[in-house]
């Protein structure tokens, strides 16, 4: 009987409960949170103080300060004199950051727009360029600064915000809890979207609430209620003619049905959302997930080929990991050990980027590929370090999946075995294989 650790792993499901609005992770930033925007000064913790990370770190504690200074219900108000100080000095600091990549051009940017919401004293200003810093480091895998930046937006405009842009904050805060695994705070965030859109009768911002419910439902592990609902909203997104809408759905049907051990089900459908998707990072993540479903078929080669999609892409560091982790574990799958070495050397130089479920599924793979290769007191030490993360992140399904693994790592006699055909294809299968082949060429 073939073990879990040979198949596909699945996704951490669980997670800790919010501790409130816009609460920080103790274990993240545990020291300088008492003052407000200090989780960008905890990029010092692991960095050289000079290092572009701690110096652009720096640059955005004083940009959002500056932003502070919109809020509304500020005592005393802020005097012109004061404003123009601090506007000056922090321009000053952030021109002097020099060409530091895409975050200095964000900050930059923030500084000109709060000079410009001062002037005319219109806090909507600032919103477009608030939301695209916030989903610039939620792209990065900058979790707790995209929730402090969001944070600091709904302070300062949330009183003059218009409907839509009030729509996308609040998806935007309940998609960082959701990666948080802040599930409570993340679906009353997705409720009052949900609720303002359909006042105003914005059909696909309705439909986007009820995907992140979906989401919500499918981390918690109610996998049957989750696939329930984005059959739900695919027929609603096909009958409002929302394609965007309609791919988001055909991806999360896909990646349930994948967690719910239905990968050839599951590839059809994240094959419809790859050719209905119009941006690259959404396509991008969707190329991870048909990776996972083609090696859970025994389809190493097409796992490879939608990976390195992934990997060569360089949009999105989350997505980027994600991919490495499981390229290793292909490698260990085909039994390549030169390249399972190499592809496990690159995710341990990612591991500063990388959230703890994510650095637990490493150590987990990691600890099956040293199985495969038969060093079993080393894959067992991998696994304890992985149960350690989950346990103490409260990752409860990631937790119970790699306890089940690592007591049975011995037994498992298809660890000890080299694959020699495919699990399983299909006709579906088949054709998504053979198009992923003519992508790749």
């Amino acid at each position: 009987m073939r073990h879990d650790c040979c198949d596909y792993s699945g996704r951490p499901i669980g997670g800790a409960k919010p501790k409130g609005k816009f609460s920080r992770m103790p274990e993240v930033a545990p020291r300088t949170l008492t003052l407000p925007h200090a989780v960008f000064l905890e990029r010092a913790t692991n960095e050289p103080p000079t290092s572009a990370a701690v110096r652009l770190g720096q640059g955005a504690f004083l940009v959002l300060r500056l932003v502070d200074l919109l809020a509304p219900d500020r005592e005393p108000p802020t005097s012109p004199e004061v404003f123009r100080y601090q506007s000056a000095a922090t321009e000053r600091y952030c021109a002097e950051l020099g060409p530091l990549g895409a975050e200095v051009a964000h900050l930059q940017g923030l500084v000109r727009n709060a000079q410009d919401v001062y002037a005319h004293q219109d806090a909507r200003l600032i919103t477009p360029a608030l939301l695209a810093y916030a989903h610039y480091l939620e792209d990065d895998g900058h979790y707790l600064e995209a929730l402090d930046v969001l944070e600091a937006l709904l302070r300062v405009a949330e009183w003059q915000m218009r409907d839509a842009d009030w729509i996308a904050t609040a998806l935007r805060v309940g998609r960082v809890n959701r990666k948080l695994h802040r599930f409570d705070e993340a679906e009353r965030w997705y409720t009052g979207a949900g609720e303002r859109a359909a006042a105003i009768d914005d059909g696909f911002s309705v439909l986007l609430a009820r995907l992140g419910h979906a989401n919500a439902l499918q981390y918690r592990g109610n996998l049957a209620e989750c696939e329930r609902t984005y059959w739900s909203i695919l027929a609603d997104a096909r009958h409002g003619g929302f394609g965007q809408a309609e791919a988001l759905a055909e991806h999360g049907l896909g990646s349930v049905l994948l967690y719910r051990g239905q990968p050839a089900d599951a590839v059809p459908h994240l094959w419809s959302a790859i050719e209905r998707y119009q941006d690259p990072t959404s396509r991008l993540r969707t190329f991870h997930d048909l990776g996972l479903a083609l090696l859970s078929l025994g389809d190493p080669d097409g796992a490879e080929r939608a990976l390195r999609h992934v990997v060569g892409s360089g949009v999105s560091v989350d997505h980027t990991n994600n991919a490495l982790i499981e390229l290793m574990h292909c490698a260990s799958y085909r039994r390549d050990r030169l390249t399972f070495e190499r592809w496990r050397e690159r995710c341990e130089g990612a591991l500063p980027t990388m959230a703890p479920n994510m650095h637990a599924d490493f150590l987990l793979k990691g600890g099956i590929g040293h199985a495969r290769f038969g060093n079993y007191a080393k894959a067992e030490r991998l696994m304890e370090e992985a149960l350690q993360i989950a346990t103490e992140h409260k990752l409860h399904a990631q937790e119970f999946k790699i306890d089940r693994i690592k007591s049975g790592l011995r037994e498992c006699v298809a660890c000890q075995e080299t694959p020699t055909e495919t699990v399983l294809q299909t006709p579906a299968v088949r054709e998504v294989s053979a198009s992923l082949a003519a992508l790749s060429v």
